[in-house]
């Protein structure tokens, strides 16, 4: 499951469509480019949405990789909105947001975040699901996605303590056909019974 998202999946830096990166924005330091990124995905890569990814401590290759498939539109861009700032409200998506950014902008913020801190998301989990889950990671995701999806070096974001719901929306995109996923993981993802989906995010929920 390697290269997938929570791999799952990178909403990074929503509210960047609204700077001029061709002028005086892009002059400035990455610190305050990054900022824009807290209007969805909150302060330093810190999500407090349930639906929007925190992002804060994934790999720099992870990052930037994503916002390059943005870039080609390999993602599914869905139209969201900002959850704060000047532009709360407003409609946009990641890859209109992908395309304003050039190599350099990318390699920045890439590193920005992956010097922050991951914080895990408080939430309620069903420890029955939880159990299921754990034995699910273990067969089919642990060889990629190491102690429970807790190594950014992997390379495959991370997932244990992301937030349940983009985790669910991710998955299922990948078991939908929505999203592309790697070949080893898609090759796992057909082995994975549909009806254990909820206990595998069960269990990444319930990592702390």
């Amino acid at each position: 499951m390697k290269q997938e998202a929570t791999g799952f999946a990178l909403l990074a830096c929503s509210a960047l469509v609204g700077l001029s990166l061709a002028g005086s924005a892009r002059a400035a330091d990455v610190a305050t480019v990054a900022e824009a990124c807290a209007g969805c995905h909150g302060k330093d890569g810190a999500s407090t949405e349930s639906n929007v990814p925190s992002i804060a401590g994934y790999s720099a290759s992870y990052i930037a990789d994503n916002m390059a498939a943005y870039k080609k539109n390999g993602r599914p861009c869905a139209e969201t909105k900002y959850r704060s700032g000047e532009k709360q409200g407003g409609k946009t998506d990641m890859c209109k947001i992908a395309g304003e950014l050039s190599d350099g902008d990318v390699k920045g913020i890439a590193k920005y975040f992956s010097g922050k801190k991951f914080v895990r998301a408080v939430q309620k989990v069903d420890p029955a699901l939880t159990a299921k889950g754990k034995k699910v990671h273990e067969e089919y995701c642990e060889k990629c996605h190491s102690e429970g999806g807790n190594v950014a070096s992997d390379d495959a974001s991370i997932l244990a303590g992301q937030w349940m719901p983009y985790l669910d929306s991710q998955l299922n995109d990948f078991l939908a056909g929505k999203r592309a996923a790697p070949k080893a993981m898609d090759a796992m993802l057909k082995k994975i019974d549909k009806t254990d989906i909820p206990a595998l995010v069960n269990y990444y929920g319930s990592l702390k």
